[in-house]
Order: structure tokens, then C-alpha cells, then sequence
């Protein structure tokens, strides 16, 4: 119980506070703030990548950001408007690229700078950018908005934007011709055709079954039922048909090539786990890994509206694949089809041969993803570490999965953000592709199967453990990320400004 006022002390008018003292509002020390001060952010050199010094401006409150020295009266020689326009374009092709918020907000941050435009606020959702511009603290700000209507994985677009913005930010490109090089980018044709992209989803799915312990057969099997999936795809997004009913289609011939396999006792060996083998396989090209890391990520760097609309998606997404699958399945145990959840315990261990499945599917993935090609050989080789880490310590060692999993991902992340910086490109055609050996497949399926079965309680273990391996993934690739960036340090760092207050549990 707190007493009345010491010896000398007079209480004053304002809820008997003694006289002369501080508002309470400014006393130090107070409940949120530390005695020691509320932390600093040390910011980039002028002359680190623009990646890391707009991420930095990111992270900190819009008023203690410092201004663009060099440039500060470039507002009097460019269109403010159309400034912003090109920054929400740019933005625009990021996110529906698939890149993070995070990233997004500081690419368009950067394209603001470079140009002169020192007070702006950027805004990146889900589906909709927004920037402020604010010319002094007496003028009305300048607000514009974009929305992203049509999404689609083509790195290698996105690799044309990010160097895009590097030019812009090293003051080599008029505003001008940063338009004509942003419509060139999109008038671009992809690198692959459908028929290719069919090819090596058939691939990706063949080398996949090989992982899981299936033989040459299988592989065929595997290879062929994800590519009428694919086809028919194509063939519902040609029509405009929602991307939900795309993904139960697609599932669809995998789940039941694993019931032909399983019926069809003349191919060697096509009892037990060669039917498991081709389902998962097919399972493999369709499970949202992109989308899974990137709501992950947006989720630990603050973004937590544009997170949860991200794993909403993939939540739709998912379900559309138990759709297809499930019906599939229940129809292949009504005809009498012999498939078995408790093969998930067999195990299969041919070092050599998973290896070089897995670097083969990261290969196919990478093709699906539209990667340059300059970059297929990088990703194929961070595939192949992530692989052999996760047999090392798993399969090996007798490590847990999870934690197998969450170490693969993590190195991945750490090479990606070397090899990114390196190139002064995204991060995501290095890291995206290499995880794919590592996704839930063979966990999704056997969950799946063991509902169709009325196994309830199997399929709730089954599924959860696909969630916490697709989680391991997702967190371990943004802390490699991060990591990377904490090791690798920016020249010559500028005088340290407060950071952004944070509260911790109020």
C-alpha cells in the first residue's frame, strides 16, 4: 500500500502527485519501457545493398527513417504520381510472384528513394498495395492503391523485376525507361511451355515415388498420373474454373493410378507400398510449398494479416487435394483395393538412389516454377545437400523428423540467401525448389487414407505430423534466411536510431 507524501514533499493538484515532480506519462522508468532505454537499430552503410538498408527502413517507424541524401530534389524533376504508379506496379509483379511482404514493401521502398521520395508508406496485403506520399507535414499525403487480381510462379519474371529495382536503386534508369523495362518485363513469354511444364510435373512425381521406395514401373505410374493431373489442370483453369476445383482434379489420377497399381497383380512387386508409392508421388507436385513458406515467413517478420490470408489459402488448397484424393480412394476400397496406412512405417534406405531422386525432383521443380535456367543447376545442388542432411540425421542418426527436417530447411535457407546476395536476386528460386524433397507427401497421403478406412484418430496423427513437417520447413528456411543475414555484415554502419517500441505480452 503506497503511504502519503515524504517529509519536505507538498502533494499537488494533479492525482496527488507532489508538486514539481514530471507528468507520470514522461517519468522514467516506466512499466514499458526498460531502465536501460528502449533498444537501437544500427542502419546499413549507403553503399550495402538495397535489400538490406530498405528492410531496415521496414522495420522502423516511418518518422525515424533518415532521407534519401543524395536526391532530395529529385521530387522537382519527376512525377510524383507516376513515381508512385511504378512503384505499385513493381510491387505488384513482386507479390503475385509469390515473394514475401516483407521484401515487397522494401523493393517498393527502394523504387521511392531512388526516385527522391522520402516520406512514403508502403502497404502490402494480400491482395491489395497501397502507398502514402506525404511532400511535408503541412501538404495533404498523396495516396495510391493497387490490387492483385491474377497470381503466377514465374521466378524467372521475378529475377527481371529484381534487377530492375537494383538499376533504379543504383540511379541507372530514368523514370521512363524504367516503365518501358517493366512493360518489357511483362509482355516476356515464359522460359517453359505448358507441355514442358507437363513434362516435368510428371518428373518431379516419378522421382518422387522412386524417394518413397518405388521401382521403375512405379516411377511410369507415378509419371503418368500427374500428368493427366496436370492436364486437366490446364484444362479447367483454361475455363476459368476456381483454383480449388483445379487442385481436387489434379489429385484425382494419382490417387487412381495407386488403386490400378494395387489391383493389377502382374506388375512386380505392385502389391504393399508400390500402389502407396505412386499416390504419394503424385501428391508430391501439388502440395502448396511456395505458398506455405511464404505465409510463414510473412508471419514471423510482422505481416500477420497477409499471413493468415496466405495459409487460408493453402488451407483451400489442401483441402481440395483431400477432395480429389479421398473420393478416389474411398471408391478403390469399395472395389476391394488393399492399401494399407501402416506401410507409412516401412522404411527404405538406398542412400545413393534417394539422392539422386531428390535432386532430380528439385530439378522438375524448379522447371515448375519457372526459374532461369541459369539457376536450375544451384537450386538442383541445394535440393541435393537439404536431402542429404535430412538422411544423415533422420534416417541415419535416428534423428526426429521434425527436427531432421527443420535442420535441412534451415541450411537451404542459409545457402539461398548466400547464393541470392550473391547474384543481387530473390531469394525464393534457390530455396522454393530445394525444399521439395522434404514436403509431407508421404504423411498427407497416409492421413488421407486412413479417414477413407474410418481410422479418425490415424489420420488426426497423420495429418498433424504433415502440419508440424510443413511448419519445420517453412520456419527453418526463414531462420537460415536470417542467419545469413545476421553473419554476413554491411560496411561501415551509420550512427544507431531507436527502434521501433515493442511491448512484450501487454
Amino acid at each position: 500500500m503506497t503511504g502519503g507524501p515524504g517529509p519536505g514533499e507538498e502533494r499537488g493538484p494533479d492525482n496527488g502527485r507532489p508538486s514539481g515532480a514530471p507528468p507520470v506519462s514522461y517519468a522514467a522508468g516506466s512499466a514499458f519501457t526498460p531502465p536501460e532505454g528502449i533498444p537501437v537499430v544500427a542502419l546499413p552503410a549507403e553503399d550495402a545493398r538495397w535489400q538490406d538498408r530498405m528492410r531496415t527502413f521496414v522495420r522502423l517507424p516511418a518518422t525515424e527513417r533518415p532521407g534519401p541524401e543524395t536526391v532530395l530534389d529529385r521530387p522537382h524533376t519527376v512525377s510524383v504520381p507516376r513515381v508512385l504508379d511504378l512503384t505499385l506496379r513493381i510491387g505488384e509483379l513482386l507479390l503475385a510472384g509469390g515473394e514475401g511482404a516483407e521484401d515487397v514493401e522494401a523493393a517498393m521502398l527502394g523504387v521511392a528513394y531512388a526516385y527522391g521520395l522520402a516520406r512514403v508508406e508502403p502497404n502490402v496485403t494480400f491482395t491489395l498495395l497501397g502507398i502514402s506520399y506525404q511532400p511535408s507535414l503541412t501538404e495533404p499525403p498523396l495516396t495510391m492503391s493497387r490490387t492483385v487480381r491474377r497470381r503466377g510462379t514465374d521466378y524467372t519474371r521475378l529475377a527481371a523485376v529484381y534487377r530492375l529495382v537494383d538499376d533504379i536503386a543504383a540511379d541507372e534508369v530514368t523514370l521512363e525507361d524504367a516503365y518501358r523495362r517493366l512493360a518489357d518485363i511483362r509482355r516476356n513469354r515464359h522460359p517453359y511451355g505448358s507441355w514442358g511444364l507437363t513434362a516435368a510435373a510428371g518428373l518431379l512425381a516419378g522421382a518422387a515415388s522412386v524417394l518413397v521406395g518405388g521401382n521403375l514401373i512405379i516411377f511410369l505410374g507415378a509419371a503418368l498420373a500427374a500428368m493427366l493431373g496436370d492436364r486437366l489442370a490446364w484444362l479447367l483453369a483454361g475455363r476459368g474454373i476456381p483454383e480449388f476445383y483445379q487442385f481436387a482434379a489434379a489429385a484425382m489420377p494419382a490417387a487412381a493410378m495407386g488403386v490400378v497399381v494395387d489391383r493389377a497383380h502382374w506388375i512386380p512387386g505392385a502389391a504393399g507400398v508400390q500402389s502407396s508409392a505412386v499416390i504419394t508421388g503424385g501428391l508430391f507436385a501439388l502440395l502448396p510449398g511456395r505458398a506455405l513458406v511464404a505465409a510463414v515467413q510473412d508471419g514471423l517478420t510482422g505481416f500477420y494479416i497477409t499471413a493468415s490470408a496466405r495459409l487460408l489459402e493453402v488451407a483451400y488448397l489442401v483441402v481440395g487435394i483431400v477432395v480429389g484424393v479421398t473420393l478416389i480412394l474411398y471408391v478403390g476400397v469399395k472395389l476391394g483395393a488393399d492399401l494399407n496406412p501402416d506401410q507409412a512405417l516401412r522404411a527404405y534406405d538406398h542412400p545413393w538412389v534417394q539422392l539422386v531422386a531428390a535432386m532430380v525432383l528439385t530439378l522438375a521443380f524448379a522447371v515448375l516454377l519457372q526459374c532461369e535456367r541459369t539457376v536450375l543447376v544451384l537450386a538442383t545442388l541445394n535440393g541435393g545437400v537439404a536431402w542429404t542432411v535430412f538422411g544423415v540425421l533422420h534416417q541415419q542418426a535416428g534423428g526426429n523428423a521434425v527436427a531432421s527436417t527443420a535442420a535441412a530447411a534451415g541450411l537451404v535457407g542459409l545457402f539461398g540467401q548466400l547464393m541470392a546476395r550473391y547474384r543481387y536476386v530473390s531469394v525464393l528460386p534457390y530455396v522454393t525448389a530445394a525444399i521439395g524433397p522434404l514436403l509431407p507427401g508421404s504423411a498427407t497421403y497416409f492421413g488421407l487414407l486412413a479417414f477413407t478406412q474410418n481410422h479418425a484418430s490415424a489420420g488426426f496423427t497423420q495429418l498433424s505430423r504433415a502440419a508440424a513437417l510443413a511448419l519445420a520447413l517453412a520456419i527453418g528456411v526463414n531462420l537460415g534466411n536470417e542467419i545469413a543475414r545476421l553473419a554476413l555484415p554491411t560496411p561501415g554502419p551509420l550512427p544507431p536510431r531507436r527502434a521501433a517500441k515493442r511491448t512484450r505480452g501487454f
